[in-house]
């Protein structure tokens, strides 16, 4: 009877990064050597592939996209069964790890509970890139996602955080929808006390990168324009 097959969690790129900047050989091998995928998005995991350098066919590759808030259906054992059957799966998703700030945990969980091996595969992730690159405090964070998008409600939430932030010395994560960077950075700087330390990470792993801690005080007149980047929040003490 043949062992079961192996669920490799496979690292995205997150910049303009060439494939030896962050992902060893060793990924590169296990990725070429897959045929089943569950892909977040069929579209950007066929680009990835083939920077890659996949050596098989999209023909005889399977991509098989996650359930998602627009799709229907949702995940169940049969998705599996080839693992079951000895043969091993890749899990993309569309940046970075899959399953941190992305789907992914549901399969991941539904492996777990068949036995099926969990194998994550060094890569880039801009939570802990941004993390460890503010100078806060990096051995006790929390990360949020997104926060609420009506007013009153993100406004009482960043009130929230900038008190987790203070009152357990904790560094709080989150992201914002890029073309509303700016006004996140607005309401930040309104909200916040002077004396709170925000770090703005973005575009991280590219020749434009930009990572700055300053406190609310100083942001007030030296706000960036990060509109429509990928960009990492971080408050602090």
């Amino acid at each position: 009877m043949a062992g079961l097959g192996k669920l490799y969690l496979i690292p995205n790129f997150i910049g303009d990064e060439e494939i030896e900047t962050s992902f060893p050989q060793e990924n590169q091998n296990i990725i070429q050597s897959l045929s089943l995928f569950f892909v977040e998005r069929e579209k950007s995991s066929r680009s990835f592939l083939s920077k890659m350098s996949h050596p098989l066919s999209f023909d005889e590759i399977k991509l098989k996209e996650l359930p998602n808030k627009k799709s229907k259906g949702s995940i169940g054992y049969e998705w599996l069964q080839p693992l079951l059957n000895g043969q091993n799966a890749g899990l993309i998703s569309e940046a970075g790890m899959p399953a941190v700030a992305d789907p992914g945990e549901n399969l991941i969980m539904l492996a777990h509970e068949m036995g099926i091996e969990i194998k994550p595969l060094i890569g880039p992730s801009s939570i802990l890139l941004a993390l460890a690159s503010s100078g806060l405090n990096g051995e006790s964070f929390s990360f949020h996602g997104y926060l609420p998008i009506d007013k009153k409600e993100k406004s009482r939430k960043i009130k929230f955080l900038e008190g987790l932030s203070r009152n357990q010395e904790q560094t709080q994560i989150f992201m914002e929808t890029p073309y509303r960077n700016n006004q996140m950075i607005d309401d930040l700087i309104k909200i916040c006390s002077p004396s709170t330390k925000l770090c703005l990470a973005a575009n991280l792993n590219t020749s434009k990168s930009y990572i700055k801690t300053k406190s609310i005080e100083e942001w007030k007149s030296s706000k960036p324009n990060l509109n429509k980047v990928p960009c990492i929040f971080l408050l602090g003490i």
